[in-house]
C-alpha cells in the first residue's frame, strides 16, 4: 500500500481505479479517461494533486537563496502573489526538479515541487540553503485540488468563501491569493484556465465534494497526462531529469541569463551548452498515419541522426497521435519513428499542440 492523500477515501467511494504513482495511491480514472479529458477541455474537471510537496521559504535571506537555487530569477517577481516557473539544477546543468515559486514579499515565498521527487528535492534545497539566513518549512498537512477548464473558475467560485470570491475571480494568470487558510493560484498543468487550491488537509474532502456538487468532474492521472502532453508541458523523469538540461528540454525560456553576475547553480555548465550549436532539439511530433507514438521509441532523421520520444500518446482533442521528443540538431520538419520494426512518417512541430481547447498546429 502506498501513501494516501486526504482525498483517498473520496476516490475510493467514487469507484476510481487506483494506481501507484511515485509511491502514492492515486486515481487513474473514474470510468472513462477519454470523457474526463474532454470534460476539462470543454467544461470543467478537477484533479487531486495533494501528493505535490508544498514548501515555504522564509527569512531575510530568502530572495538571495532562491536566486542562487533557481535558474529563473525571483528578483523579477515584484507583485504580491506573482508566480514563476523554474528548474533547480545540478552544477552540471542537469534538472533536479521543475517547480512553481510564489512571491509574497522578499522574505516569504511558497514553492511547490513534484511528488515523486520529494525526498531528494527537500535534501537538495536544505543542502543549498546552508549559507543563507533562511528557513525551509514543508507544509505536509494540506490538500491540493486543481480545477481546470473553461468553466472551472466560475463553478469553483461558488464554493469559495464569499469574502474572497471576487478577489479570487480577479486573479490574473500566474497569480495567487492567500485567503485566510485557503491558497488560490491561477495556475495549472492542462493548457486550460483554472485554479490550483491548497487547503488544510482536514478540509480537503469537504472542498472536493462541494466542487463535485458545483458540477466539476473528478478526473484522474490518465487525463492529466494526455492534457499536459497536448499542452506541450514537460513531465519530470520523462521529458527531463538530472541527465538533461533545460536547453535540451524545451525550457530555455525558464533561464534568466541577466544579470550576468547572478551565479545560480548550473550557470557555468549551461553557458557552455548554450554556445554549442550541436545540442539536441526538443520538439513535438505529429504522426501522419495510424498508430500511437510511445515513450522511448526511436526517431530517425534522414541524413541527420537519431533521437528518442520522451512522451508520446494519443491526443483525444486532435484525434491523432502526438509526442515530445529529443532530436539531433538541425533544420528539418520531417522524421520517421520506428514502431514494430517499421518506420512511420511524422511531422516535426513546435509545441504546444492544444491550448484553451483549440489546436495550435495544423492537423
Amino acid at each position: 500500500m502506498g501513501k494516501r492523500t486526504p482525498l483517498y477515501d473520496a476516490h475510493a467511494v467514487a469507484g476510481a481505479r487506483i494506481v501507484d504513482f511515485g509511491g502514492w495511491d492515486m486515481p487513474l480514472h473514474y470510468g472513462s479517461q477519454l470523457e474526463e479529458h474532454h470534460a476539462v477541455r470543454q467544461h470543467a474537471g478537477m484533479f487531486d494533486v495533494s501528493h505535490m510537496t508544498v514548501v515555504d521559504v522564509d527569512g531575510e535571506g530568502a530572495t538571495d537563496f532562491l536566486r542562487r537555487l533557481l535558474a529563473n530569477d525571483v528578483a523579477r517577481l515584484t507583485v504580491v502573489g506573482k508566480a514563476m516557473y523554474s528548474c533547480m539544477l545540478r552544477p552540471d546543468g542537469g534538472v533536479v526538479d521543475d517547480l512553481i515559486v510564489y512571491f509574497f514579499d522578499r522574505t516569504h515565498y511558497r514553492v511547490v515541487v513534484n511528488a515523486a521527487t520529494r525526498d531528494k528535492d527537500l535534501a537538495w534545497i536544505n543542502k543549498q540553503s546552508g549559507n543563507f539566513e533562511v528557513t525551509v518549512t514543508e507544509r505536509p498537512k494540506t490538500a491540493m485540488i486543481a480545477v481546470q477548464g473553461p468553466q472551472a473558475r466560475q463553478l469553483a467560485a461558488t464554493v469559495i468563501p464569499q469574502q474572497w470570491r471576487a478577489a479570487a475571480l480577479a486573479l490574473k494568470p500566474f497569480m495567487a491569493l492567500e485567503a485566510d487558510d485557503l491558497f488560490i493560484a491561477r495556475t495549472g498543468y492542462t493548457g486550460e484556465d483554472g485554479w490550483e487550491l491548497i487547503v488544510p488537509a482536514d478540509q480537503g474532502a469537504s472542498y472536493w465534494q462541494q466542487f463535485v456538487n458545483a458540477g466539476i468532474r473528478p478526473c484522474g492521472l490518465g487525463a492529466r497526462d494526455t492534457l499536459r502532453l497536448e499542452a506541450g508541458m514537460n513531465l519530470y523523469g520523462t521529458d527531463m531529469d538530472e541527465t538533461t538540461s533545460p536547453l535540451e528540454s524545451g525550457l530555455g525560456w525558464t533561464i534568466a541569463w541577466e544579470p550576468d553576475e547572478r551565479d545560480f547553480v548550473g550557470r557555468c555548465a549551461l553557458t557552455e551548452m548554450r554556445a554549442n550549436n550541436e545540442r539536441r532539439r526538443f520538439c513535438g511530433l505529429l504522426l501522419e498515419g495510424r498508430g500511437v507514438l510511445r515513450n522511448h521509441l526511436r526517431v530517425v532523421v534522414d541524413g541527420v541522426g537519431e533521437g528518442e520520444i520522451t512522451s508520446g500518446g494519443f491526443s483525444p482533442t486532435l484525434e491523432r497521435s502526438i509526442a515530445l521528443a529529443r532530436l539531433p540538431a538541425g533544420d528539418y520538419d520531417r522524421a520517421q519513428v520506428e514502431m514494430r520494426g517499421k518506420l512511420f512518417d511524422v511531422r516535426v512541430v513546435k509545441p504546444p499542440f492544444v491550448r484553451n481547447g483549440v489546436a495550435t498546429i495544423e492537423v
